[in-house]
């Protein structure tokens, strides 16, 4: 492509060089650049400046420049000033890739938790209704029948924009993606077309980003400005109840959900179940029955979501039951990965306060002996982490019977210091607990100390598989220590 019709619409501050040249490949990162005319944004990160590697990346075949900052490079190059590089990347890959999201229904889910079953409940109803419809999510991007991983909920804008590409290359019709606050912020979406937005909830995180929860419901309602045909909106929430204030001035169409507050489309008659929930389902055309496989009041609201957003794109209520009956589980999203007749053990992507409160609680009515926790807290500089540490130690204390504080991510933090603070806010609200350090000893720990009837949740982690200690990610798979145990024939006992 010529780089004066990628630019086309680019706002710049300063031009340099020749705009008649071609571009062969974007890169954001001069580790990727690999062929000859590559063009090169030269992003300021958290870690890391971009600037810093122009010299590598020409080095390496790179012949247009965008750039924040005033930078002195051989003649030869083409240097494109902008104001902001991340929108910049933005537009250009969206020009790069064809525009692929004028040929997709491009759903965007944000909010604090429930994102990702959310899309895969929207998956499974698009499927049970012929669609084919492609997802984004922290599980992965799932085009067809393959699973791909990344590094972010929401992929950079040039991962983003590519793989709409794939989509769009693999008659994919329709996309559920989540939508983070921080793609929002970082102008990830930006120049993505959304059809529809849904928003699930908002309580505390990612505070660190965003410092209070005011800039972090503003990060989340800039998707609502995004959409062209429908907003959907959790009514019970109540920042959702704002949002639904905001977009009363949009001339995008909104749908609310609930069960509490009125609402579009409502669960009544909700009937719950240890592994299930029962409801009736009310819409504006009719009522039916629906039966989700996933126990507790957030998997009830997550399939309302879901259905707003089908029964928005004018899907039938029979496709609808059918594709929530559909979903028996979602990976890390209170996967049950083992059970006897004994004790049940499940794992959680819960990370949040809110979201272990949801978990612990739709855990409580069905536990037959005690409910025994294992959980860390995601490492979180300052303030906000001790925070949140605290919060989610007193839900522990509270809810839990018997908690084994051990290490999430720590990543650079020490992980003595994050499991003291934990270990000291349960103490302080009375609550039952252990330490280990190591996850996979806290993990059987757990399971030697729990007896029959028993329920252990493994939270914070869900579909991950490896753990970020330091600087170093290594292979860290939950299901599996929790299925070698019992292979292993370990002797259950009540020993620490």
């Amino acid at each position: 492509m010529l780089l004066s019709s990628l630019i086309h619409e680019l706002d710049y501050v300063k031009l340099q060089g020749p705009i008649y040249r071609n571009v062969s490949a974007i890169a954001f990162d001069s580790r990727e650049v690999q062929t000859p005319n590559t063009l090169f944004v030269a992003i300021s990160g958290f870690a890391s400046d971009g600037h810093l590697y122009i010299d590598q990346a020409i080095s390496k075949g790179a012949s247009t420049i965008i750039v924040e900052k005033d930078v002195e490079v051989s003649s030869s190059v083409t240097i494109i000033q902008v104001k902001d590089a991340r929108r910049a990347l933005a537009l250009l890959s969206d020009r790069f890739y064809g525009r692929p999201t004028e040929r997709l229904n491009l759903i965007g889910i944000t909010g604090t938790n429930g994102k990702t079953s959310t899309a895969y409940f929207i998956k499974s109803i698009y499927e049970q209704a012929g669609q084919n419809i492609g997802v984004i999510s922290t599980i992965g991007t799932m085009i067809g029948d393959t699973l791909s991983a990344q590094n972010n909920t929401t992929p950079e804008s040039l991962y983003l924009q590519q793989t709409f590409a794939d989509m769009v290359a693999a008659n994919i019709d329709h996309c559920a993606m989540e939508v983070s606050s921080h793609a929002l912020n970082l102008q990830r979406v930006a120049y993505s077309r959304f059809n529809t937005g849904i928003f699930t909830n908002l309580s505390p995180d990612h505070l660190e980003l965003h410092h209070d929860m005011e800039q972090y419901f503003q990060a989340k309602a800039q998707l609502f400005r995004m959409t062209s045909k429908h907003n959907i909106i959790n009514a019970d929430d109540p920042y959702g109840r704002r949002l639904i204030s905001m977009c009363s001035g949009y001339s995008t169409e909104f749908i609310t959900y609930g069960i509490d507050h009125d609402a579009d489309i409502y669960a009544s008659d909700i009937q719950y179940f240890a592994d299930h929930s029962l409801y009736t389902l009310n819409t504006p055309s009719g009522r039916i029955d629906i039966k989700v496989n996933l126990p507790g009041t957030i998997y009830v609201y997550n399939t309302l979501a879901a259905i707003s957003c089908a029964y928005a794109d004018h899907l039938s209520l029979h496709d609808i039951k059918e594709g929530i009956s559909a979903v028996t589980s979602i990976k890390g999203r209170f996967e049950v990965i083992h059970q006897d007749e004994d004790r049940k053990v499940i794992v959680d992507f819960a990370h949040t306060e809110d979201g272990l409160e949801k978990a612990l609680l739709t855990l409580r009515p069905f536990a037959k002996g005690r409910i025994l926790l294992v959980f860390g807290v995601y490492a979180a500089d300052g303030e906000t982490g001790k925070r949140k540490r605290s919060a989610m130690a007193r839900v522990a204390a509270k809810l839990a019977d018997l908690s084994i504080v051990t290490s999430d991510n720590p990543k650079e933090q020490n992980p003595e210091v994050i499991i003291e603070e934990i270990s000291n806010a349960i103490s302080k609200a009375e609550g039952n607990y252990y330490t280990r350090m190591d996850r996979k000893e806290a993990i059987e720990l757990a399971l030697k100390l729990s007896g029959p009837g028993d329920i252990i949740l493994i939270a914070g982690k869900g579909h991950e598989t490896s753990q970020i200690i330091g600087s170093r990610e290594i292979p860290f798979d939950e299901a599996q220590i929790v299925q070698d145990f019992f292979k292993g024939g370990v002797g259950l006992s009540s020993g620490v």
